[in-house]
């Protein structure tokens, strides 16, 4: 009873609202740069895994089980620390004293990029082969290459077909941004558990942590109903 008695949310509030608020534009920042990454990286995947090229597809197919086999977590803190290392002993043999670092923004957001573009590739390439080949052969015998027809016929539909697992998606990275706490960034985590370790008031700043994604995560999800009616009714 005495630790509710105790609860001092207005207080947390006050203090840790224009934290948070600073917060909100580098956790969009990274959804939003993370998420285009990932369209035109699951888009390349997809395309390349529907080529007849044996040699690429088994790549393609060894990439995305290192991707999906380890956890988002890991690949952060390896972006961030391992791979600019390897870059920079790689350089090294060409320019000794080379030395690489990443911001740890673009870092966290790079990796966010990857690992849900292995994702979306999945989807992506699921939605291109539900497409009537019939429409592919048409476009064809009206002129267009096999290139015009995938980018204009084909690729349209499949994004119209997939918007809602896409909404899902960048609802997912949003909350993952959290991750990037591991790596420094200062995001909605990292500033709440540096305001709650100075201030003790644990409950009050987790309870609006959780508040804050809400308030980013629901508005985006508002939105990409919005789009699936609005497609739904050109179609």
């Amino acid at each position: 009873m005495n630790i509710l008695q105790n609860l001092d949310f207005v207080t947390a509030f006050r203090n840790l609202y224009p934290e948070l608020l600073g917060a909100m534009g580098t956790v969009l920042g990274a959804t939003i740069c993370g998420f285009a990454l990932a369209l035109i990286l699951g888009t390349l995947i997809a395309l390349g895994r529907l080529t007849k090229l044996k040699w690429l597809h088994r790549i393609l197919i060894i990439f995305l089980e290192i991707i999906r086999g380890t956890p988002l977590v890991v690949q952060v803190v390896y972006m961030y620390y391992v791979v600019p290392l390897l870059i920079s002993l790689l350089v090294q043999f060409w320019d000794p004293g080379y030395q690489l670092n990443f911001d740890a923004f673009f870092a966290g957001t790079l990796a966010l990029g990857i690992n849900y573009g292995a994702y979306l590739s999945e989807v992506i390439r699921s939605a291109i082969t539900s497409i009537d080949r019939g429409q592919t052969e048409a476009a064809l015998a009206l002129g267009y290459t096999n290139r015009q027809s995938m980018w204009s016929i084909v690729i349209p539909q499949a994004g119209r077909m997939a918007l809602p697992t896409f909404g899902n998606y960048i609802i997912m990275m949003l909350k993952d941004t959290s991750l990037l706490a591991f790596i420094t960034v200062y995001e909605l985590l990292l500033r709440t558990q540096a305001y709650a370790a100075q201030t003790f008031l644990t409950i009050e700043s987790y309870t609006l942590l959780a508040l804050a994604y809400l308030v980013l995560s629901l508005p985006m999800a508002q939105i990409v109903r919005m789009l699936e009616r609005r497609l739904a009714r050109h179609v």
